[in-house]
């Protein structure tokens, strides 16, 4: 009980020790560093697939001298949940109540968080960029974690379980593999670090994310039909292509508003002579369809689990609708204020919010 209430903790202190150690890039990123009125990108340092590697590396090398069972993550999840709890309101607390207030409410400001950027050692250790990687380092360990328990439970694994862990792995090396796109993201430019962004990063993804294996690794194989199989890899496929198209397409436009995304899309944008939005290709389909391309990604991993009348694994892209819906309302009220008319040109243009003709 108490080793596995730690685990999260050596966890994320491993993630932090192998970020720091290992070989990185530096990259410019959207947010602009206001610090005495600079007015220039901050600069990220990036390595998150080599920690990655590294960390299941490590695990596997673990289970290889029988130091831990390969399902040990799985064995002791409530206490680690319990654990990443408790560290995540640590987080929280340690990082908001020292810094100014913005005015609000103290549970608004525990909430949303009163820092920006909360960065140390000269931005070698960014606060948000090692959230998310710490969160989709363990989510991953996790992943494979609960596959073994089935594996050493039923004595192998289900195609079920073995395409859903497949499509959630491929989700985080995806991530990783993009980080510097999602520098131009709303999380990064947009939130503040606190409760949401810090306790929702150490706790709610690496264990709410792997929702559907958690309530079915432990289950009998399915036996899942190969036509659902397949109908699960095809809507994940199509979310992919949705939600990394799409956050591609505005990072070439960020970085260059005159290059062709994918060397097809061309770009078209509306501008008010100082402020340029992007309207074409993805972008002239919905006002967020990236969001959709997320949802979409979420309803495919939980289909590839076999077993759709189970209604705990849906739960994993029901948080998603209710997160991006909220997000998008949100988002379109701050470009509305930040855009002006320019926003309202581009309402005029692209009518939907997140689901063409339908949202």
């Amino acid at each position: 009980m108490i080793l596995g209430f730690f685990l999260p903790w050596i966890a994320f202190f491993a993630i932090l020790v192998l970020h720091v150690v290992l070989p990185a890039r530096w990259v410019d990123g959207y947010v602009r560093d206001d610090r005495d009125d600079r007015d220039e990108p901050l600069r990220y340092r990036l390595n998150g697939l080599a920690v990655l590697v590294a960390a299941v590396g490590i695990a596997v090398v673990l289970v290889a001298v029988h130091a831990a069972p390969a399902d040990e993550l799985w064995r002791h999840r409530w206490a680690e949940l319990v654990g990443a709890c408790v560290f995540g309101l640590l987080f929280t607390a340690v990082l908001v109540l020292p810094a100014p207030s913005t005015g609000k409410p103290l549970l608004a400001d525990l909430y949303l968080g009163r820092r920006e950027n909360p960065r140390w050692r000269g931005g070698m250790v960014d606060a948000k960029m090692w959230l998310y990687l710490a969160g989709a380092v363990l989510l991953e360990l996790n992943v494979l974690s609960f596959a073994a328990h089935q594996d050493l439970a039923i004595g192998h694994l289900s195609a079920a379980v073995v395409l859903s862990a497949a499509l959630l792995t491929y989700f985080v090396v995806d991530y990783l593999t993009f980080e510097h796109v999602h520098l131009y993201t709303y999380d990064l430019f947009a939130e503040r670090v606190g409760f949401k962004l810090g306790w929702g990063c150490l706790v709610f993804y690496p264990y709410f994310y792997c929702v559907g294996l958690w309530a079915r690794a432990g289950k009998p194989d399915p036996h899942a039909p190969t036509w659902l199989l397949i109908l699960a890899g095809v809507v994940f496929a199509a979310g992919w292509m949705l939600a990394r198209g799409a956050n591609m397409q505005k990072f070439i436009f960020k970085r260059d508003p005159s290059a062709r995304a994918f060397g097809l899309l061309a770009p078209r944008a509306i501008s008010d002579g100082e402020r340029t939005l992007l309207c074409g290709g993805f972008w002239g389909a919905a006002r967020h369809i990236n969001y959709l391309g997320e949802i979409l990604m979420a309803v495919g991993i939980t289909l590839a689990l076999g077993v759709p009348g189970d209604p705990l694994p849906w739960l994993y892209p029901l948080y998603y609708v209710g997160l991006l819906v909220s997000r998008q309302i949100d988002d379109d009220r701050r470009c509305a204020a930040k855009y002006g008319v320019l926003w309202d040109e581009y309402r005029a243009r692209v009518r939907w919010r997140i689901i063409p003709r339908i949202y």
